[in-house]
């Protein structure tokens, strides 16, 4: 398990993850890749498209949002461990896993390098 894997992970129904981490204390930061959404978020925040160009057997997002006053965003961000992990679908390029964590930096859940 490493990072920039998609996994199916067990959340009380089956979930496909990415993991942004490598696996510290057997847990891994991860984000839910949700279904392309049907609702335009320029401005309120950024989509990093992920599919069978990737190699993937599903098509879906990672969906990171701004921070606004008021609002908390959510961005999917989690903690899996390996026992959440129950199949391997795919690995993502540096590249992409590049442009997620571009996507978190912006979004301020990551700081600046």
């Amino acid at each position: 398990m490493r990072c920039g894997e998609v996994w199916w992970a067990d959340f009380g129904e089956r979930r496909p993850v990415v993991l942004l981490s490598e696996p510290s204390n057997a847990t891994f930061q991860a984000m839910h890749i949700v279904e392309p959404a049907t609702v335009d978020i320029t401005g309120v925040g950024l989509e990093v498209a992920l599919g069978s160009a990737d190699g993937l057997p599903l098509e879906g997002v990672v969906r990171v949002a701004f921070p606004r006053p008021g609002r908390v965003p959510c961005t999917w961000l989690t903690t899996v461990t390996e026992q959440d992990l129950i199949e391997r679908a795919g690995a993502l390029s540096e590249s992409k896993v590049g442009q997620i964590r571009e996507a978190l930096r912006l979004s301020e859940v990551l700081p600046q390098a």
